[in-house]
């Protein structure tokens, strides 16, 4: 579904992300007063996208008598996201009511002290019988914030926000690519990603309630991993900006088909995969040399390229000296034709 941000900034751009496949709406972030956006606010930076967003531009008078009727009318699950404080949640609750089947919320909060997410959650709660989900920033202490949310009854969790605050800057003209008054953006795409999968799969592990993924999430593989790491749903922001609301319709289809490549009858099988795995895994400090199959190597050179070690050569047919080999596994991720494996790892 798409993640509350420009792909769902207006009824009409929800409508869009159901016509493209989505599952699901999750409409962009709204408080008591429209936000005023630094200009320019977008930009696409080598690995990952740049933003000085904020919550919607459109007052809320206008979302409550236009945009969350259309979103309704998509006939799909329609969560609506609100920011920030206690105070401008428990102003918005009561009026946002009719149009939710479930509330996020989008406190951007990165400090350590909790009270302020949990004021807001219990502002919610008090104001809706629909689920609430907690959107947390991608906190170092994640596992603590997600038991405490989850205590204070978060019905599920929402992570991770863009990470930030980052700065990218015009060489050409030696200013930010931001138009923040600092200059500075918030990070997301591809460059989160993993930071995006290691708080889902710490939180998961410590609690019961539903969580949905979201950072980097591109293609199906991408949504694998979420599911994997713990994920019960997935939400879509940057790869939606960039590609059109018919990404959700492709990410859904390369997911059924990497379902079906690998032998899983649905998403059961791979939800919290990689906790079930890492029971049985073998933690190791000693080299073992990836396998080659020869079959499938076309001796581009990839790999030897970024060996370090010197163990990899390719004259002929490609050979890893098992002697010279660190064992550091980077081979085997950049291969193209993905003709060498782990041990382990196959």
């Amino acid at each position: 579904m798409p993640a509350a941000g420009p792909t769902s900034k207006d009824g009409a751009m929800c409508q869009a992300a159901a016509r493209g496949g989505a599952g699901g709406i999750v409409t962009k972030t709204i408080s008591v007063r429209p936000a005023d956006v630094p200009r320019p606010s977008m930009a696409e930076i080598k690995g990952g996208f740049l933003n000085t967003e904020l919550w919607s531009e459109l007052p809320k008078e206008q979302w409550l008598k236009k945009e969350y009727k259309m979103a309704r009318e998509t006939g799909l699950p329609v969560i609506i996201s609100l920011g920030y404080t206690a105070d401008q949640i428990a102003e918005l609750a009561p009026r946002v009511r009719p149009f939710a089947d479930a509330l996020e919320l989008s406190t951007h909060y990165v400090g350590n002290d909790l009270s302020p997410m949990v004021r807001a959650l219990r502002a919610a709660k008090a104001a809706v019988q629909v689920p609430v989900f907690m959107k947390l920033s991608p906190h170092p202490n994640i596992q603590d914030i997600a038991v405490a949310l989850e205590n204070a009854g978060a019905d599920g969790l929402v992570m991770i926000n863009s990470f930030g605050p980052c700065m990218a800057i015009d060489v050409e003209s030696g200013l930010p690519l931001m138009g923040s008054r600092e200059g500075y953006g918030w990070l997301s795409g591809a460059a989160i990603k993993p930071l995006a999968v290691r708080c889902v799969y710490d939180a998961a592990k410590v609690v019961k309630i539903p969580i949905f993924g979201l950072g980097g999430i591109a293609s199906g593989r991408d949504a694998a991993e979420m599911f994997m790491a713990g994920a019960s749903a997935v939400q879509v922001c940057t790869a939606g900006i960039l590609r059109g609301p018919d990404i959700y319709g492709k990410i859904v289809k390369e997911l059924e088909e990497f379902l079906d490549g690998h032998g899983y009858a649905d998403l059961a099988g791979i939800k919290g995969l990689v906790h079930r795995r890492m029971t049985g895994r073998l933690f190791r400090t000693t080299a073992d040399a990836p396998a080659v199959d020869q079959r499938e190597c076309n001796l581009c050179g990839l790999c030897q390229t970024s060996c370090v070690y010197h163990a990899i050569s390719c004259s002929g047919e490609l050979v890893i000296d098992a002697r010279k080999c660190f064992g550091c596994g980077l081979c085997v991720t950049r291969c193209p034709q993905k003709a060498l494996t782990l041990p382990g790892q196959d």
